[in-house]
């Protein structure tokens, strides 16, 4: 297994923590929730000379899929495979939020296209990189589909917006269910272990150790 690397792409003026994430032998890669400026994405892999095999969602969010159809578009034109790189997750229950990722733009003054997963995701399931393998839970609160990528090995987890430093993800939307967000939190991913470093949709990341100990929202 070679090892897994990463870069973080800022993307967009909600500055969304877009995931460029690679086998550092293979050069293999995914993309995990590109919100926008496909064109900053694209520049991040080229510079990291990988390729990319697939486009993960974290939910539905436009800030954090927003980008996700013109770059699947992109690289499959670069491919010259018009079924290579799908795009996978997140859970099912965000579909009406990506059906509605044009509209939510249009309303920012900006243009953005829906998204149809090519798969969608569910916990217990799981995708890879190679032999990096992440495992999926169901973390909803912050969205109804909303899930987490695991990757045990690396004591590893990509959140997107249900944990943040300090923080957790925004619930004051119609569908937004902050009970059902902390316990998400309490109850499968803590217990994966204080060691364990995420990557959140926003700002810098963590470990869940030190959020356990001082997010004022987990006492």
């Amino acid at each position: 297994m070679g090892k897994l690397r990463g870069a973080i792409i800022p993307v967009t003026p909600f500055q969304q923590n877009c995931a460029l994430l690679w086998d550092e032998a293979t050069q293999h890669a995914v993309v995990v929730d590109p919100g926008g400026e496909v064109d900053r994405i694209l520049a991040a892999i080229d510079q990291a000379g990988v390729a990319v095999q697939r486009i993960l969602l974290t939910h539905g969010h436009l800030d954090h899929a927003g980008g996700a159809a013109e770059l699947q578009e992109q690289l499959r034109a670069r491919a010259g495979d018009p079924a290579a790189v799908p795009i996978e997750g997140p859970d099912r229950r965000d579909r009406f939020l990506l059906d509605g990722i044009a509209a939510q733009a249009s309303g920012y003054g900006f243009a953005a296209r829906n998204v149809t997963p090519d798969r969608w995701l569910a916990e217990g399931e799981t995708v890879a990189l190679d032999d990096h393998r992440f495992d999926i839970l169901h973390c909803p609160g912050h969205t109804p589909g909303h899930i987490v990528f695991i990757n045990q090995a690396a004591r590893f987890a990509l959140v997107g917006d249900v944990l943040f430093q300090g923080s957790v993800g925004r619930t004051d939307f119609p569908y937004g269910d902050h009970a059902a967000l902390i316990d998400a939190i309490q109850r499968k991913l803590l217990p994966l272990g204080d060691d364990v470093m995420f990557l959140c949709g926003h700002g810098p990341g963590s470990t869940f150790g030190a959020e356990r100990e001082t997010n004022p929202f987990l006492r």
